[in-house]
Formats: C-alpha cells, structure tokens, sequence
C-alpha cells in the first residue's frame, strides 16, 4: 500500500496547487469588503469572452474541489483497507509453517 499512498498523496498536492491556481485566476465578484455594507459599485452583467472564460474556471474549480474531497477521503481510509486486507498470521500459522518447512 506504499506506493498508493505516495500516487494518491501525490494527484492530491497537484489537484490542491491546480485548485489554487484556478481560484486565483478567477475575478473577484465584488469590490471587496465596501459592497457588503451597501455601495454595489460592479456592472451586474458581463457578456462575451470574459463571462465564458468565468463560466470555465467556475466549472473548473468545482471539479477540483471535488478532487481534491475525494482523494483527501481516500487518504484517510488507506489505513483501514490496509488493516482490512492485510492476512493476520498467528502464532499457530508460523508453528505449522515451520513445522512443514
């Protein structure tokens, strides 16, 4: 299970540095702290290339965060499945193992 956990902890830091790269790269949708307290000073509508590009790192951004939510659930439960799956040898198996050999 080692190199699991090292392929999936790696897609996870890419996805996280992606996902902080998108979330950069989108614009703001207010002017900050000011527009909270009343003064709506940004144009409601935006049209043409600027809104596609915006509707692309939305969509993106969200596919990320998905990402990013999976493979951090899969991170956590590795250690169960290793628990799971692993055979549990006991004392008696390693006796009659010996005993054979």
């Amino acid at each position: 299970m080692d190199i699991l956990e090292i392929v999936i902890t790696f897609l996870l830091l890419i996805a996280a540095v992606l996902l902080v790269i998108v979330v950069l790269l989108q614009d703001s949708k207010n002017s900050g702290l000011g527009s909270a307290f009343g003064s709506e000073s940004t144009a409601l509508t935006t049209r043409g290339k600027k809104a596609s590009r915006e509707k692309q790192l939305q969509k993106l951004t969200v596919i990320l965060a998905i990402i990013v939510a999976v493979l951090a659930i899969i991170m956590l439960l590795i250690p169960a499945f290793t628990k799971w799956f692993t055979p549990k040898t006991t004392n008696a198996m390693l006796d009659a193992l010996r005993y054979y050999l």
